[in-house]
């Protein structure tokens, strides 16, 4: 049996965060002893974790200034500080500040991943958690495998660090069976007759949602009857109430706010759409795809991996606000449209299932201990 610890700064309402908890809650347990642990805990994916997964975390709660913090003290230190244990392979979940601690262990004997989940684009933004971009390319090079979640953060990352170390990719996990069925049940405050238009995330503006609020305007005022529910939190909330106002769109652009059952409107919803100007590879998406809800997405990392170089099975259209609207008017307003992207929606589904997605990342760590060997 391999010893195995997940470390990842916490366990909030993220994409990242939330696949973690369904990666390891579906891993053979006969095969590996996991651990989770976070940098700090009160996030709200860690009830989730099944009861055969350690927890553990550093800190009870985050405190300003942690990354600035973090960074006086070299990786060698930080992690004989917050890593107790001995493990077989130790995963940083996710690309900052716990890959620079995971790359202070000094054990030959124990082998280390890192996850990247989103596309960095510059030096600056990749080395943001490490004292300069020199640091940060000599931790992710003490790694024996990294992992990117789609083969646009693999090209991102291998340009910004020059990298040549072994680099795959693997897609994220999702519960698919509970999604399914979590899906059946009833949206007591759902009840509106027009086209239904959901979007989820962060309310934080790398998601895109003020785009969103104006692209309703025009569609509106295209007399199109449709709405928009917006599933998810965060610190744009009040910005994005007012600029709602300002379009006159209030009562056809709904905040949800965060919701632990999200399946449940987005099923019943005609249409799933995303603005981020930035993603890894969605988790959002892939459920809504699982669920059979035809997609509209701007052009971010995973997307035409995940529905295909020609829009085989959702439209992608470039990064850019009114390229999206034209992308969602076309989708509503083309003869058969809708309902055929919805069956392509749900073949392409079935691509993401829990089993063949939780097999790869079970296969690559029995790899690298192999390799160990």
């Amino acid at each position: 049996m391999f010893k195995i610890l997940f470390f990842i700064p916490d366990l909030g309402q993220g994409g990242a965060e939330k696949v973690l908890v369904n990666l390891v809650n579906n891993m053979d347990k006969n095969k590996f002893d996991i651990t989770v642990q976070t940098l700090f805990a009160g996030g709200v994916n860690e009830q989730y974790l099944n009861k055969d997964i350690k927890y553990k975390y550093c800190y009870k709660k985050t405190f300003r200034g942690n990354s600035q913090i973090l960074k006086l003290f070299s990786p060698q230190r930080l992690y004989k500080k917050f890593i107790k244990e001995r493990y077989d392979i130790v995963v940083s979940y996710l690309e900052g500040p716990t890959a620079r601690i995971v790359s202070g262990c000094t054990d030959k004997d124990t082998k280390l991943v890192s996850w990247i989940h989103v596309e960095q684009h510059t030096k600056e933004k990749a080395s943001h958690s490490f004292k300069n971009y020199e640091e940060a390319k000599k931790c992710y090079e003490k790694f024996d495998n990294t992992i990117c979640v789609s083969n646009y953060v693999k090209k991102d990352f291998i340009k910004i660090f020059d990298f040549e170390k072994p680099i795959e990719v693997l897609y994220n996990t999702n519960e698919t069976k509970q999604i399914l069925e979590l899906a059946k049940e009833k949206a007591e405050d759902f009840n509106y007759s027009g086209i239904n238009i959901c979007a989820v995330g962060t309310l934080k503006k790398s998601k895109g949602f003020d785009r969103l609020i104006r692209v309703q305007r025009k569609l509106k005022d295209d007399g199109l009857d449709t709405k928009f529910f917006i599933l998810g939190e965060g610190p744009e909330r009040e910005n994005l109430i007012n600029l709602a106002k300002e379009n006159k769109v209030e009562d056809t652009f709904i905040f949800h706010g965060y919701e632990t059952n999200p399946y449940k409107y987005i099923s019943k919803c005609d249409l799933f759409v995303c603005a981020s100007f930035a993603e890894g590879f969605s988790t959002a998406a892939t459920e809504a795809l699982v669920l059979g809800i035809p997609i509209v997405t701007v052009e971010v990392s995973g997307m035409k991996e995940m529905l295909g170089e020609n829009n085989e099975y959702g439209i992608v259209t470039e990064n850019d606000e009114d390229a999206l609207y034209e992308g969602i008017k076309k989708i509503l307003t083309t003869d058969d449209l809708l309902s055929n992207y919805a069956e392509k929606a749900k073949e392409r589904g079935k691509y993401f299932s829990t089993e063949k997605t939780v097999q790869a990342v079970e296969d690559m760590l029995k790899t690298v201990m192999k390799e160990a060997d």
